[in-house]
C-alpha cells in the first residue's frame, strides 16, 4: 500500500521549529507499505522554520499575528494532488498540527490547550475520501 505520510515522522526537519519528530511506529510502516513524505506546511510555500501557527476557526494564525490560511489551503491541495498522482491508500498525518492533526488540535489560543478538530490538510483529506490514520493510529496498517 502506498501511504502519504507526514515527512517530520519520518525525520525530515520541517516542522516549524526546524527539527523532526520521527516516530517508529510510522518508520516501522516502510518494512510493509511505500511511503510518500509530504510537508503541506511546505509545499504551501512557507519556510522552514517559521512562526508557530495554530487554527482559529476556519483561519490559521501565527503566533506574531500573521494570517497563513492561503499557504495552509495551497499546501492542503498540494498534499491531495500528491495523494491522487501516486496512488496512495491512506494519510499517516501529524497528530496536533494545525495542517496535519486528525481529530484533536491546538485551539488557536497558544496555550497549549487541544481541543477536537482537524488540521486543513487532514480536513481537505477527510473530505474527499481520504482514510486519516495519525502516528498513534498507525499501527492500524500494520497488517494491511
Amino acid at each position: 500500500m502506498r501511504l502519504l505520510v507526514s515527512a517530520c515522522l519520518l525525520g525530515v526537519c520541517c516542522r516549524y521549529d526546524g527539527q523532526s519528530r520521527p516516530d517508529e511506529r510510522v518508520l516501522s510502516l516502510g518494512k510493509r507499505h511505500t511511503l510518500i513524505p509530504v510537508c503541506p506546511e511546505q509545499l504551501g510555500g512557507l519556510s522552514t522554520p517559521r512562526c508557530p501557527c495554530e487554527r482559529q476557526g476556519d483561519r490559521v494564525a501565527a503566533w506574531d499575528g500573521t494570517d497563513r490560511t492561503e499557504a495552509y489551503l495551497r499546501g492542503a491541495e498540494e498534499a491531495f494532488r500528491l495523494y491522487s498522482v501516486l496512488g496512495c491508500q491512506a494519510a499517516v498525518l501529524k497528530a496536533k498540527s494545525p495542517s496535519c492533526g486528525a481529530g484533536r488540535i491546538y485551539d488557536g489560543t497558544f496555550s497549549g490547550t487541544l481541543r477536537p478538530g482537524d488540521g486543513v490538510t487532514a480536513e481537505l483529506l477527510k473530505a474527499r475520501g481520504v482514510r486519516v490514520l495519525d502516528e498513534d493510529s498507525a499501527g492500524q496498517l500494520e497488517e494491511e
